[in-house]
């Protein structure tokens, strides 16, 4: 499998809720990558696990991650291989701001809201796509 076919597997995987299988997917990458991208796959790969970890209630996980993936992604931005980072870390910054905002005890809640497409002001979980 070439290295775009693995991205296009991991930000399926991203896009799917398979948060867990995208991180696998996307470590891949990144451990062989040259050090220019490895903020890309890992930034990527850090916001997946965020979401890996507010769907099973770890509000502080989710929360750090989530952070971290934005600020690695931010010299990425507006695009990268024609994929819409600011868009994709826009989300996942609202997403951050939002869970900053709940009390941790109801992280499950809040997640199954977003699977609800219930989320306030038009919240959603962070997706991936090409421009």
């Amino acid at each position: 499998m070439t290295i775009a076919e693995q991205l296009q597997k991991g930000i399926n995987q991203l896009n799917t809720g398979e948060f867990y299988a995208c991180h696998d997917t996307l470590e891949e990458i990144w451990m062989e990558a040259p050090e220019t991208e490895k903020k890309f796959y890992q930034g990527i790969l850090q916001i997946a696990v965020g979401c890996y970890h507010l769907s099973n209630g770890n509000w502080r996980g989710a929360a750090i991650l989530l952070g971290e993936g934005i600020r690695k992604l931010a010299e990425f931005e507006p695009t990268y291989y024609d994929l819409d980072i600011l868009a994709f870390t826009d989300d996942s910054h609202a997403l951050l701001m939002a869970l900053q905002k709940i009390d941790p005890e109801d992280t499950k809640t809040f997640y199954g809201q977003l699977l609800e497409k219930k989320g306030r002001n038009g919240l959603k979980l962070p997706q991936l796509h090409g421009i």
